[in-house]
């Protein structure tokens, strides 16, 4: 029996199988739950993805910057499963125009979308599906060490400090429904959306230097390991938490 058994988890984010959601979707059915997808753009390229999963789950079509497929969002979960017990956010998005060194010259309107992507979006996800988690749960949302600086991630940084902040009041806002919100921050790893950020090799080749423990880029799974623990039971009084999952990097010096 998983730790997950008979749970109804909402996972977004898969893209490839190299997401780190889909690892998550893998670990989830792996641990008993049952799983919807959704996806955004390519909606086929995500359902293929998802036949290769130990059960392939149904994926719906959701722009979290889209208020009407939001607002539908709890009524086309409902078609498949009764209720959701867990959430999992790994969304986000900045224009390359504000990445790669290019801090100072982004307009607003570029940093304005990636704050709506991928900040505000935790807000809009939780909110919408909020009607039906009625026994409680659990939000997971990936998140990255956002207490320093780092070069080319620029006004994603920025994005992500905002997503740590947005899960500590969503903490505190949502705990008179029973529902943790958590946030796992992994190392950087060579996703397809890594790819998308010019210089990521600057960024991750400190990584496996000065990590205590070490870093493996290509490993998705330790992050995935973190998110299904905190979907799970075992963590009933822990909210408004970031678990670093980094080999340890986050807690160096030079």
């Amino acid at each position: 029996m998983g730790i997950l058994e008979g749970k109804r988890i909402l996972v977004t984010g898969v893209i490839t199988d190299s997401s780190i959601a889909y690892h998550v979707a893998r670990m989830c059915q792996e641990q008993g739950a049952t799983v919807v997808l959704t996806g955004y753009g390519r909606l086929s390229l995500v359902e293929r993805i998802a036949q290769r999963l130990p059960d392939a789950p149904p994926v719906l079509e959701l722009d979290v910057t889209d208020e009407d497929q939001l607002s539908s969002l709890a009524e086309r979960v409902r078609e498949h499963v009764d209720g959701i017990d867990g959430i999992v956010h790994s969304i986000g998005f900045t224009p390359q125009e504000a990445l790669g060194g290019n801090f100072l010259n982004a307009s607003w309107q570029d940093v304005a979308t990636a704050m709506h992507t991928s900040t505000f979006s935790l807000k809009a996800l939780s909110t919408a599906l909020l009607p039906l988690m009625k026994d409680g749960g659990s939000i997971v949302a990936m998140d990255f060490d956002n207490s320093v600086s780092y070069p080319v991630y620029d006004w994603m940084g920025v994005a992500k400090a905002g997503l740590t902040s947005t899960a500590r009041y969503l903490a505190r806002y949502l705990g008179e429904y029973s529902v943790r919100v958590n946030l796992v921050s992994a190392g950087p790893l060579r996703t397809m959306a890594a790819r998308s950020i010019p210089g990521f090799d600057e960024l991750a080749d400190a990584w496996p230097q000065r990590a205590p423990m070490g870093w493996d880029t290509s490993d998705p799974e330790p992050a995935a390991r973190a998110v299904v623990a905190l979907l799970s039971d075992w963590f009933p009084a822990t909210t408004g938490e970031t678990v670093h999952v980094d080999g340890g990097f986050h807690s160096t010096g030079a």
